[in-house]
């Protein structure tokens, strides 16, 4: 007995340290939920490694080197949410941003590397000055209850998508309606929907990490029955200093060019509201809204991830934002920023450990952010339908989030529901100024063609 007591002793000290600085127990969680949510949000997101340098190295940039600056960018991110926000909540490369700098930055309009570098830094100080001024929580506080509700509806089922079709569960249609159901005979389809129902199941038990011991047992099924999942090593050193690197290598001046202007700011415009409604809804997920309902934090939520596009730019990866993966960890628990320290030291680890990445199939994960979509579409009992207008407005805000693939497009007709609904009910006296001033500002971005 003595002796495991003297095991235990050493333990405590620091158990207190961190329940202490990331206040653990005061927001009702433990130090095994929130490592196990901080696990789990890794593995739900580290697809990122594979996708983001894929995407980018279509456009010419070096593969290995956005490699590198992918696992900088999202342990900067996630490190500095954890350490100085002290929310669960993970940021990374956006996806959709990436495909933006590639597709139409790069390969459309023919900009630079160099060059598309430097407008994601200036993207990542204009934002960062949004946010630290003020104007990004203004948005916030503006955001109307259905609005706010409809976002994490629509996140879910966007979630949803994204996860059926990575599995090919779901996929484009030929003819007729733009989808259908894909090969119901393939392993990853089978393998995601028993995953699926084993997570829904080991959930409802209450089994600690329930979301993660899903996705381990389906890696370790690809590596025994999957061809396409293989073991290709351990380790693997990285190389910052090579001649590929695009560390440093962002061309500002350049970015100040007239031409390139417009494109930085329509970069903000959709990290504003995309970046903003993610991190709105994952909070609420995670049950970190105030009585306001407002986010705990919030300000310094939403300058790390705008500080993390200015880093983006520095080291050559795509602009960053908190990623929806993140519900996956609050999903399984994780209620404070220990979880998103976790995932920021993981992906610092990463650079060693690339070959890793690839045992872990799409199979493996999907399951985990379909159960999050699920969960997320719960948001519905939140609307009022006693006030028909706000309800609807979020209602229309999560079907065109799903239906248009872009959560902006989503909240720029919620806004503009909300607002001629309210005229036209004769309620237009409970219209804030800010509202129709975000309305205003949405309905012209999008006129004026400078929508992602």
């Amino acid at each position: 007995m003595k002796s495991e007591q003297a095991l235990d002793t050493p333990v405590v000290p620091t158990q207190s340290l961190l329940d202490n600085y990331f206040s653990i127990s005061a927001r009702g969680s433990t130090l095994k939920r929130e490592m196990i949510a901080g696990f789990t949000t890794f593995l739900a997101m580290v697809y990122s490694v594979i996708v983001v340098p894929n995407m980018l190295g279509t456009a010419g940039f070096d593969p290995a080197a956005v490699f590198i600056a992918t696992c900088l960018i999202a342990s900067f991110g996630s490190l500095m949410m954890g350490l100085w926000a002290n929310l669960p909540m993970a940021i990374g490369c956006a996806i959709s941003l990436t495909a933006f700098t590639a597709f139409s930055m790069v390969l459309g309009q023919g900009i630079s590397i160099p060059v598309t570098l430097g407008a994601i830094f200036l993207m990542g100080i204009v934002f960062t000055l949004v946010s630290v001024t003020g104007v990004r929580q203004w948005v916030l506080t503006n955001l109307p209850k259905g609005i706010a509700h409809g976002t994490g509806i629509g996140i879910g089922l966007f979630l949803l998508l994204i996860a059926t079709n990575s599995v090919q569960l779901i996929v484009a249609n030929d003819a007729g309606l733009p989808v259908k159901l894909g090969d119901i005979h393939s392993l990853p389809v089978l393998a995601t929907i028993i995953g699926l129902a084993a997570t829904i199941g080991l959930e409802r038990r209450g089994v600690p990490g329930g979301i993660l011991l899903v996705i381990i047992a389906l890696s370790l099924f690809g590596l025994a029955f999957d061809p396409s999942v293989t073991y290709q090593g351990l380790f693997a050193l990285p190389d910052l200093l090579s001649e590929q690197s695009l560390i440093g290598q962002l061309d500002i001046m350049g970015a100040l060019n007239p031409v390139v202007l417009p494109i930085v700011l329509a970069l903000v415009m959709t990290a504003i509201f995309d970046a903003t409604g993610t991190i709105r809804a994952v909070a609420g997920q995670a049950e970190l809204l105030d009585e306001k309902d407002n986010i705990v934090g919030g300000g310094k939520a939403l300058t790390s991830d705008s500080v993390s596009s200015i880093f983006a730019g520095v080291v050559g990866g795509a602009p960053a934002a908190v990623y929806i993966e993140s519900a996956a960890g609050t999903a399984a628990g994780g209620k404070t920023g220990l979880t998103a320290t976790i995932v920021g030291v993981l992906f610092l680890l990463m650079m060693f450990l690339a070959p890793l990445s690839y045992l872990v199939p799409a199979y493996a994960t999907a399951p985990a952010l379909m159960y999050v979509g699920l969960l997320m579409l719960s948001n519905v009992t939140k609307l009022d339908f006693n006030d028909k207008v706000d309800a609807m407005a979020g209602l229309t805000c999560a079907v065109f989030i799903i239906l248009s693939c872009n959560i902006v497009t989503g909240i720029m007709l919620g806004f503009v529901t909300l607002v001629i609904g309210r005229l036209c009910s004769g309620e237009w006296r409970s219209l804030k100024p800010g509202v129709l001033a975000i309305t205003l500002g949405l309905v012209v971005f999008y006129l004026g063609g400078w929508a992602i």
